[in-house]
């Protein structure tokens, strides 16, 4: 990653690295859709073969269900946490780990001859094949970044999505072809063919890591992972696991522990300084977090089904594993189908209704199916799941996309995964409950009812979400994915909207401006304003920053108009200010240079008339103010990053003092958070003129459009 002070330009970065050819083809595709089709398949083939595992360590059916609920809850820890360490140490290296992890799981489970070791071949499992999904979510956006593309192509999200849906539905079709003609060893010795060939296609495909490896002390490694926030995260889980597989008894200790658990985390997160589950961020995104239950109620919906009925099928209505399987086979098609359809659509909101709608009507029609129904319906009963299957997935992928931080990625993928686990234990759950004196056309009917509630939740919790309409909205009008940025410094967010662009005569630019331009036209082209989505942020205007930059008075004006553009048009406007407490002065080290000749000259104390903001900026209440002690305004004890996003905004519109301070280093973490920024080039200035107009001609225009505020008005007039 370049430094602060490096001069080149993303394009020249990305492409000294770019891959040549088609950047997302078959050989670099392939390992990451199989790596993360392992997961679900493992998830789902072992459904055909818990009524043969239990056959033969004569035990009973039921004491199988743990072979599910292991794999489960092992992934819904380790996928987040595969996330946070791909992002750490590098998502190639992850995704190689976690395969050979699955490796050596296979071998472990075709060895087996007691359910404590098919559990521990199982938590392998689980561990390995987590590593795939947020990985490859990382790797895709990787090389999207080196191929210079505004954002990964559609169809190989989609794939990804695809491959996952449709694994999880055809796994019992899968498992039940390979048990009935291999036996139940089958559903963990086949681990070790495919896992062979992932890794041979991952090692020859995907490029190595470019950051070298680090690992530092031990408890600094702990520190930057979050350690005791996995743990915590792992202990609420696992007590919320042994309550829920207890059910119909009601572990009340268990249940409480989960409890005091999941307190005592959201303590720890909101004082951690790179939280493994970022409380805050859960908090003020309304949307992603309703992105995680909405995925976590759809996947409980599905899997009900396709372990309930795969039961009910074998031991009701006496098919064989094999039989069972290909009667789900449908399902699988179906979820590809619809996953595919699905990932070529940039709107959500539809799909994701849909999805509802038929996850309810799949829900009723199981309420009519018994042991006189024909195998056609309830074949038919079966599709209708692998249609909300295929929607639900990409559908909520795609949200996730849109609402999380790019810096976050892998554990925000892992997070969604994770969500999906907690639904899949709770519908094991909801079977063993239903089936706990024996599998029955009642105990179904149970099951269908459990499911007509989940639906119904799941339908109204969509209805009423307002973000989706407007993320719609916003994303309809979207280039095809893939295509290359016009603009100078190429967004990695896939699916946010090109918007509307103006048309700005060049001879409108202040002379330091350097912006890309239409050389046919002599025009530069502008991406428009949508003041909605829009925060200004007024960065140090401030009495003891603006004695050191020359004309203050004038980029004071400039920052008044600026103002007063937001006021007008009802954008959202944040004053950002530098001042420190007794406190914070005492926790600056002497080496921090800049910081403790501060603390020592005592002119950043805070409540003097220094450190305000200038009298002529007036904060209305609607307005954020953020106090910081280091440059950037996205220092870590500001909460200005969660506060963008509770407000929905993806656009900055900068102007500040000093160019090289606050200005240099709000807009490099911007931009690597993918907000579009504009930077009000005469509301900005620096104690150096010449390192003022070297930054605005040789830096920002990589990452942000130059603009001045005589712009504004027709760029936002431009997004009507």
């Amino acid at each position: 990653m370049p430094s602060a002070g490096d001069t080149r330009t993303p394009e020249r970065i990305s492409e000294a690295g770019a891959p040549r050819g088609n950047p997302f083809g078959a050989r670099f595709v392939a390992p990451l859709y199989l790596g993360a089709s392992l997961n679900p398949v493992n998830s789902s083939i072992i459904a055909t073969a818990l009524v043969a595992i239990a056959a033969a360590l004569h035990i009973p059916v039921g004491d199988t269900a743990i072979l599910i609920s292991s794999l489960y809850l092992t992934s819904a820890l380790a996928q987040p946490a595969a996330g946070r360490l791909a992002e750490e140490f590098g998502p190639r290296r992850i995704f190689v780990a976690g395969i050979t992890l699955v490796l050596v799981a296979g071998i472990v489970g075709s060895l087996a001859h007691s359910l404590t070791a098919l559990i521990v071949a199982r938590v392998l499992i689980g561990a390995g094949t987590s590593a795939g999904y947020p990985a490859a979510m990382l790797l895709i956006r990787r090389r999207a970044e080196q191929a210079g593309h505004a954002a990964p192509p559609r169809e190989v999200l989609g794939g990804l999505s695809i491959t996952g849906a449709a694994t999880v539905a055809v796994g019992p079709a899968i498992g039940g072809l390979l048990i009935g003609g291999a036996g139940w060893r089958a559903a963990f010795w086949i681990n070790i063919p495919v896992a062979a060939v992932a890794l041979f296609l991952a090692l020859a495909g995907i490029a190595r890591d470019p950051d070298p490896l680090r690992f530092g002390s031990p408890r600094a490694l702990a520190s930057r992972i979050d350690l005791l926030g996995m743990l915590g995260f792992g202990g609420s889980l696992t007590a919320l696991m042994i309550f829920l597989d207890a059910l119909p008894r009601l572990d009340w200790p268990a249940l409480a522990a989960a409890l005091v658990l999941a307190a005592a985390l959201a303590g720890w997160e909101l004082r951690a300084a790179q939280p493994f589950l970022d409380v805050r961020l859960l908090v003020a995104n309304g949307a992603l977090t309703r992105t995680y239950l909405r995925n976590g109620l759809t996947l409980m919906g599905t899997y009900v089904i396709l372990y309930g009925l795969t039961q009910w099928l074998e031991v009701a209505r006496g098919l064989s594993a094999y039989q069972a399987g290909l009667m789900l086979m449908p399902m699988g098609v179906l979820t590809a189908l619809a996953a595919r359809v699905v990932s070529r659509r940039a709107a959500v909101r539809w799909p994701l209704i849909a999805c509802a709608v038929l996850l309810l009507v799949g829900a009723m029609a199981t309420l009519f199916v018994g042991s006189g129904t024909p195998i056609a319906a309830v074949i038919c009963v079966t599709a209708v799941f692998g249609l909300t299957s295929g929607a639900g997935t990409v559908a909520n992928q795609t949200v996730l996309y849109q609402e999380a931080p790019a810096a976050a990625l892998g554990t925000a993928s892992g997070l969604l995964r994770t969500f999906g686990y907690i639904g899949s234990i709770a519908s094991a759950a909801i079977t063993g409950t239903a089936f706990h004196r024996g599998v029955s056309d009642s105990g179904l009917h149970s099951i269908a009812w459990v499911l007509v509630a989940i639906s119904a939740l799941v339908l109204v919790m969509t209805v009423l979400d307002r973000q989706l309409a407007r993320a719609d909205l916003h994303h309809t009008d979207q280039p095809p994915a893939g295509a290359r940025n016009p603009g100078p410094a190429p967004s990695t967010e896939p699916t946010r909207a090109e918007p509307t662009r103006t048309e700005i005569p060049r001879t409108e630019l202040p002379r330091t401006e350097s912006r890309s331009a239409d050389m046919t036209t002599g025009t530069h082209t502008t991406p428009a304003l949508d003041p909605a989505r829009t925060a200004l942020l007024l960065m140090d205007f401030q009495p003891v920053v603006l004695g050191a930059v020359p004309d203050p008075q004038g980029v004071l004006a400039r920052a008044g108009e600026a103002l007063a553009w937001a006021r007008a048009h009802g954008a959202h406007v944040v004053f950002v200010r530098v001042a420190l407490t007794d406190k914070d002065a005492a926790a600056v080290p002497a080496h921090n240079k800049t910081f403790s000749q501060a603390v020592a000259a005592g002119y950043l104390t805070d409540g003097t008339a220094a450190t305000a903001v200038h009298e002529s900026l007036k904060a209305e209440e609607d307005d954020l103010t953020v106090r910081k002690t280091r440059i950037s305004a996205f220092a870590s004890d500001t909460d200005l990053r969660a506060e963008l996003r509770a407000r929905n905004v993806d656009t900055l519109v900068l102007a500040g003092l000093s160019t090289s301070g606050v200005v240099l280093t709000t807009l490099r973490q911007a931009a690597d958070e993918d907000y579009r920024l504009f930077l009000l080039a005469d509301a900005t200035a620096d104690p150096d003129p010449e390192v003022h107009r070297v930054l605005m001609e040789k830096v920002f225009p990589h990452q942000a459009e130059i603009i001045s505020t005589a712009d504004l008005a027709a760029l936002s007039t431009a997004a009507q």
